[in-house]
């Protein structure tokens, strides 16, 4: 018992080691992801703020307009969204309260997170209307041109003409064609209106002729040649003999331009702010990590539930190994012989109901003891007696006390008899209980077989009464039946005092026949009721044959009921007699 204990502590230790460790990476694995999906979210939002401020910035002079955006973009992140100007001076805020230390970010258009110019900052480029209308139209000629007109090697596999061109617009209004997968370089159709689209308005030219003179002004102190700028910010050395054009083979002058444009656009965009952003009721430092801190409480907290579990376990083990161990003592002491073990049942739970099942079967395999011995007893003074007499007979002829004359035979015989008849009564009781008892039902006219049984069993002191209604039949076994009810009969001859009536009678009672055998005799006493059908078991304990059979003809009685698929029942009010009740099934099972 004590191996059980230490199984199941060992069983619950890993039970609860399985599911600490599932429930704490669950909970890492959520909260991981969880935090990663915050900080995702938080930087999505934190991007989509910044974007917007700098946008604001690039096409505005100033930040006097900015407090409806600033309310919005803290509505739908649900941030405090506040700008402050370099020096700390509140321009637009979205709540209240002191601010971090720290601002968020920088909101600056020429000096974005890259260190570049923000694309939407346009400033003198941005076209005005009368322009923008102008290039509209010459792009829609363009489009039109490359989507319908066929030209050079149009005709060719790859070379037809372009169906998913389409008009960009860039952030100064400039209306542009874009051609994906499309290579125009060496495509001579519609290269007059391209080259319309791509000439420069009078805007561009005055705001490039500007960019100009700032980029010299800035190469004058390093000797450098005098460069020209194109529309695209793209630069060529103003000397026919230098081929050398474009952004990126000069960092002198990348840089030149770079500051210039910068120079250009600050009278156009909105100054530097700072940009703070806070979650409102969230401190900034709280949250989760799994830092090598967070490690170890975890395992802290795992280890501590690991450890309650172990001695709540051990306590309920301890509950549910007692009774078990009580149960187990008393089994022993019934495999040793001891027939009175039983186990002490308390409470209502499945180890209650368990040790009462383990009282009622040993109850009844005490009591099942007893029969045994009691029909081992039974059998053998049963058999005692007339083998007693034919040996005593036998030894008295052979020593010449007495002479084999033909009463003697017929006593022997007789004896010989009552042997053969308890013999043939085990027998059948053998069968039933092997379930081997052969059946051959037929048709049986119940008035005539309890008119024959009344016949046979009919006596000078004992008056016999057969009572069926004409026409009752029954499916069944006619010798076994007749084995059945002559049992009964022969019991009730018995024990009916002389001058007394036995009834044979027979009723249906819907899809079953009821037979009774009633005697007028002293009856069974209650107590002796529920044992009138076991082996050998007889009202005169001192087993006459003038008062009693073999004590086997109700218990076959019974068998031979049951082989039928009905039941035999006995009811006997104290001093008045006795009525044995056959119920067996019209038509045979």
């Amino acid at each position: 018992m004590r191996s059980l204990l230490v199984r199941l502590l060992a069983a619950l230790a890993v039970v609860s080691i399985c599911s600490v460790a599932a429930t704490a990476w669950l909970v890492v694995r959520t909260t991981t992801r969880a935090i990663q999906q915050e900080q995702a979210q938080a930087l999505t939002d934190d991007a989509r703020v910044y974007d917007t401020l700098v946008g604001y910035a690039a096409t505005h002079r100033n930040w006097s307009a900015v407090a409806p955006m600033v309310t919005s973009l803290a509505a739908s992140t649900g941030h405090r969204v506040a700008l402050t100007s370099q020096d700390g001076t509140p321009i637009a805020d979205s709540g209240s309260g002191p601010l971090p230390a720290r601002a968020s970010a920088t909101v600056d258009p020429l000096h974005d997170l890259s260190a570049r110019i923000d694309a939407r900052a346009v400033g003198p480029f941005l076209l005005p209307p009368a322009e923008r209308t102008a290039l509209g139209a010459i792009a829609t000629d363009v489009l039109d041109c490359l989507r319908t007109t066929p030209a050079g090697d149009r005709s060719e596999p790859g070379n037809q003409v372009i169906r998913d061109a389409r008009i960009v617009i860039d952030p100064s209004g400039r209306p542009r064609v874009e051609t994906p997968g499309a290579d125009l370089d060496s495509d001579a159709a519609c290269l007059r209106p391209r080259g319309a689209l791509a000439t420069p308005t009078a805007t561009e030219r005055k705001a490039i002729a500007a960019l100009e003179d700032l980029v010299n002004d800035c190469l004058k102190p390093h000797n450098t040649t005098a460069v020209r700028m194109s529309p695209d910010f793209s630069w060529r050395w103003d000397d026919p003999g230098n081929v050398r054009v474009g952004l990126g083979q000069d960092k002198t002058v990348d840089s030149c331009v770079l500051a210039s444009r910068r120079t250009q656009l600050v009278a156009w965009t909105a100054p530097a702010a700072q940009l703070y952003l806070t979650t409102p009721g969230v401190s900034p430092a709280a949250g989760f990590d799994l830092s090598r801190a967070n490690r170890l409480r975890i395992v802290g907290v795992s280890a501590l539930v690991l450890l309650v579990t172990v001695l709540v376990g051990a306590l309920v083990g301890r509950r549910l190994v007692r009774p078990l161990r009580a149960l187990t003592i008393a089994a022993s002491r019934m495999r040793d012989g001891d027939d009175s073990a039983r186990v002490d049942v308390r409470g209502h739970d499945e180890l209650t109901r368990l040790g009462a099942a383990f009282n009622d079967m040993a109850a009844r395999r005490q009591e099942a003891e007893r029969l045994r011995r009691d029909m081992v007893g039974d059998i053998a003074h049963e058999m005692r007696t007339p083998v007693t007499n034919i040996r005593g007979w036998l030894e008295a002829t052979e020593d010449g006390v007495a002479v084999m004359d033909d009463a003697l035979v017929n006593s022997l015989l007789e004896e010989a008899l009552l042997l053969q008849h308890v013999i043939d009564d085990l027998q059948d009781l053998s069968a039933a209980d092997a379930g081997e008892l052969r059946l051959h039902p037929a048709q049986v006219d119940l008035p005539e077989l309890l008119s024959q049984i009344a016949a046979t069993f009919r006596t000078a002191s004992v008056a016999m009464v057969a009572d069926a209604p004409p026409g009752l039949t029954l499916t069944a076994d006619p010798i076994r039946l007749r084995q059945a009810i002559g049992n009964l009969t022969g019991n009730a001859v018995r024990h009916s005092p002389p001058g007394g009536t036995v009834t044979l009678s027979a009723r249906p009672t819907g899809d079953t026949v009821t037979i009774a055998v009633t005697d007028e005799g002293p009856g069974i006493a209650p107590d002796d009721l529920p044992l009138v059908f076991e082996r050998f078991w007889r009202a005169e304990k001192s087993r006459n044959r003038q008062t009693g059979g073999s004590g086997l003809g109700l218990a076959i009685t019974r068998k031979l009921a049951e082989a039928h698929g009905g039941a035999v029942t006995v009811q006997s009010p104290p001093g008045a007699g006795a009525t044995f009740t056959l119920r067996l099934p019209a038509q045979a099972p």
